[in-house]
């Protein structure tokens, strides 16, 4: 793989890489974002699952239009949650930001996220 196909795509609109890796790589006409938690650009987290959720999508949201891309390019998302029971929760916010067809999407309980957040989101984008 050659530099010249792999791009880095970073924007101050969503928080900062905590590690040795970046917000998002675009290879040709595909997206890979890494894992976004609930907190806003400062590091400031949501307080509930449900707040996290969508400050996850609007993070997913700001690094894909930085990309040039859009929510409606997304065709696979990764959910990670602290904690099952606030699958329903975070359901209905994940569904506010899609539209038919929407994207395969795998959601998983774990046993700790970054900074201790309630939810992680990572996705996948392909523009033709």
């Amino acid at each position: 793989m050659t530099e010249q196909q792999r791009t880095t795509i970073s924007t101050n609109q969503a928080p900062g890489a905590i590690g040795p890796y970046s917000q998002a790589v675009q290879y040709g006409n595909m997206l890979f974002t890494s894992g976004q938690l609930g907190m806003d650009a400062d590091g400031q987290f949501a307080q509930t699952a449900s707040e996290q959720a969508e400050r996850s999508l609007l993070n997913v949201k700001a690094i894909l239009e930085a990309a040039g891309f859009g929510m409606e390019h997304i065709i696979k998302t990764t959910v990670f949650l602290k904690d099952m029971n606030d699958f329903q929760a975070v359901n209905e916010v994940y569904a506010s930001f899609f539209a038919e067809p929407y994207p395969a999407r795998s959601a998983v309980q774990v046993a700790r996220l970054p900074k201790d957040g309630l939810v992680e989101i990572e996705v996948v984008a392909i523009k033709s």
